[in-house]
């Protein structure tokens, strides 16, 4: 069997415990408590592995500068930025790749043209 790579096992694993802890969608999933600040599951991963999911809670500190619904807002336009940007990112690297394929490709015509 192929091994499945950590990025899809991991949002796999993720999505299972957020749809369990916060729309209760997943009734397999046993929490048991770690700490003061954190519960914790064995979830078996798409490779058939055994794994242990944290699902913590951080608290976030008061501030005078802002309201706690102002920061949650500052966050997720943080987050929606980053990810604007990654893709953005990744656009342009495959316009590179595209580019420089068709510059080695013509390239490698004209040299055997001549």
């Amino acid at each position: 069997m192929a091994k499945i790579s950590k990025t899809v096992v991991d949002a796999d694993l993720r999505a299972r415990v957020f749809a369990d802890a916060i729309f209760d969608e997943n009734d397999e999933i046993q929490w048991v408590k770690l700490n003061d600040r954190q519960y914790g599951c064995i979830l078996t991963d798409k490779n058939g592995v055994d794994r242990l999911v944290r699902l913590g809670a951080i608290v976030a500190e008061e501030r005078e500068d802002m309201t706690a619904r102002e920061l949650m807002q500052a966050e997720i336009d943080a987050y929606n930025e980053k990810q604007a940007s990654k893709a953005e990112k990744a656009k342009a690297k495959e316009a590179k790749i595209a580019r420089d394929k068709k510059a080695r490709e013509e390239k490698k015509k004209k040299e055997e043209g001549e």
